[in-house]
């Protein structure tokens, strides 16, 4: 299949294959950055749940050196919640302001798997359109004289290549698109896990005593 003939079997879509050839390389685009760092933050935020699941307790030097750990992760912002304000001598307080620093940290995880949900449902659309132009060019061949039933269906095979490439892209799409969205899902629930370890650990270590007697607080005041 020579170039030449690609370019005529764009034109006779109407053009819409060069745009579902753009819609195709956006989607790759987000597939492999989607992909490359969710995979990075899962695998960075699995170690950093580890070692705070072998804490005893909380204290500030320890939950400094995990952020340290943690650099870039969403994961390092919740264990900043707990440093931050020491001054938290409620489970129920810490719980909250631990949800909301998840609920800033998901918009970016699922940053830009619109794009990637907006070429699956517009790639198929795409390619009806450019089928219903390639077949008005194919069947106007018939008023023309001299025209052969086998140009007009040639022209109408031409023209369902547009739906059948709009179809590939959207079940492409559609497969990475579940894949990066439940790996968003798996780690709104590593983040969620580690929001509910540093509570366990903020009632261990007694932080629901008088505030002089919480470990974070002795550990500041220490350091």
């Amino acid at each position: 299949m020579s170039l030449q003939y690609l370019s005529v079997i764009a034109a006779s879509s109407g053009g819409t294959l060069y745009l579902m050839a753009l819609l195709l390389l956006v989607a790759l685009a987000v597939i492999v950055e989607r992909g490359w760092f969710l995979y990075r933050v899962m695998a960075g935020g699995r170690a950093v749940n580890e070692r705070v699941a072998d804490l005893p307790r909380l204290r500030f030097d320890l939950l400094q050196a995990e952020i340290d750990h943690a650099g870039h992760l969403p994961h390092a912002a919740l264990l900043g919640v707990t440093i931050a304000h020491p001054e938290i001598n409620d489970r129920q307080v810490l719980a909250d302001r631990l949800e909301e620093a998840i609920m800033h940290e998901i918009p970016l995880l699922d940053r830009y798997m619109w794009m990637l949900d907006t070429a699956v449902t517009l790639a198929p659309l795409l390619g009806l359109f450019g089928t219903i132009v390639g077949m008005f060019n194919a069947f106007a061949g018939l008023g023309q004289g001299g025209s052969v039933p086998t140009q007009v269906t040639g022209g109408v095979a031409e023209a369902l290549i547009a739906t059948a490439c709009g179809l590939l892209i959207a079940m492409v799409g559609m497969v990475f698109l579940n894949s990066l969205n439940n790996r968003v899902r798996l780690l709104v629930h590593q983040l969620e896990t580690l929001k509910q370890m540093l509570i366990n650990r903020y009632a261990q270590s007694g932080a629901d005593a008088p505030p002089q007697h919480a470990p974070i607080a002795l550990a500041r005041t220490g350091s």
